[in-house]
């Protein structure tokens, strides 16, 4: 005798087996925000127990919906894009979506109008576009075509699109206000490069910070993300006899570079200068000293994004979602 496999529980089920009805759980599944908070645990509760999974080909020939997600991004090796884009993806998968993710390069505007149209030939509810620099932001206003988009970057409010970030002046200035309070009499900063998003707001808090201290900010130091210019401009300050008493690097990775410049002069810190990242990359921990920095919460980044863009699909107007990043303390300063 042949055994069937089990089919797998449906709806149905999952209704009788949460008290609710079958209309109720597909509220649940694709307008959450439209159950109240304690039915909507007990579905959820009785999908993770009967391991039921939706069927999205069903879905879509019902709803004429997808359940398809766009994310598009530069490509970036760099932690913080990369990251976020990662963190998008899971968020996206845990919340019934598959991710369709495009890397577009250079300034050709006629390859992200081709991405946006496979998108539109695959039904794509929606798109989250991860955006560091200022010319990713301003092609995507006549490719995207209408179609309901996130915007990750640290740009303030935008009439067309939905914005979300990570609080970067804000995070600059929890790390000025921490060195201030350790006892710095003044802080130095190098930063990212200037058509970044969170470059630029990284100054601003940063500056902001020291004028309300009554501190005139020193000129910036304009670097470009990686160890070897951190490591540069440390000899740079060395040789001026400018090194200031504490420094806000603008990534981790340029922290990693200026503290070998500060051994290669004989200088360590925190004793001769202090040292704040931004990042809290893998292993930042383990540099020598372990590092102070600036943790960015991608994972919960990730689910902003998903939430948002649910908001985007459902035509809430655009507006403008931050979350803070957190300080944590280690040896550097």
């Amino acid at each position: 005798m042949t055994g069937r496999t089990p089919r797998p529980p449906g709806m149905v089920a999952v209704a009788k087996h949460a008290g609710v009805s079958h209309q109720t759980v597909s509220r649940v599944l694709n307008s959450p925000d439209s159950v109240r908070p304690q039915t909507r645990e007990r579905v959820l509760a009785s999908i993770a127990e009967l391991g039921f999974r939706r069927n999205l080909t069903a879905r879509a020939l019902v709803t004429q919906l997808s359940g398809l997600v766009g994310i598009v991004w530069t490509g970036s090796g760099y932690f913080g894009p990369s990251s976020t884009v990662a963190a998008i993806e899971v968020a996206a998968r845990a919340a019934g979506f598959s991710a369709l993710v495009t890397a577009v390069g250079g300034e050709d505007d006629d390859e992200l109008v081709a991405v946006f149209e496979v998108f539109r030939d695959r039904g794509v509810e929606g798109v989250v576009v991860v955006a560091p620099h200022r010319h990713i932001a301003e092609r995507i206003r006549d490719a995207a075509g209408g179609a309901p988009m996130v915007v990750v970057a640290d740009m303030g409010a935008d009439p067309q699109f939905h914005v979300v970030s990570v609080d970067q002046a804000k995070g600059a200035g929890m790390a000025t206000q921490h060195l201030l309070k350790r006892g710095a009499a003044t802080v130095g900063h190098i930063s990212g490069p200037m058509d970044w998003f969170d470059a630029v707001a990284r100054i601003a808090g940063y500056r902001r910070t020291l004028a309300d201290a009554g501190i005139e900010a020193p000129e910036v130091w304009a670097g470009d993300w990686t160890a070897e210019r951190g490591c540069d401009i440390a000899r740079e300050m060395v040789a001026m006899d400018a090194v200031p008493p504490a420094i806000f690097c603008g990534n981790d990775m340029t922290a990693l570079g200026f503290l070998a410049g500060l051994r290669e002069a004989g200088l360590e810190a925190p004793g001769d200068v202090m040292v704040v990242g931004f990042d809290d990359v893998h292993g930042a921990g383990f540099f020598s000293p372990p590092l102070t920095t600036l943790r960015q919460p991608f994972s919960d980044l990730g689910s902003l994004c998903v939430e948002v863009l649910l908001q985007a699909i459902s035509g809430q107007p655009p507006a403008v979602h931050s979350i803070e990043p957190e300080l944590v303390v280690r040896g550097s300063g």
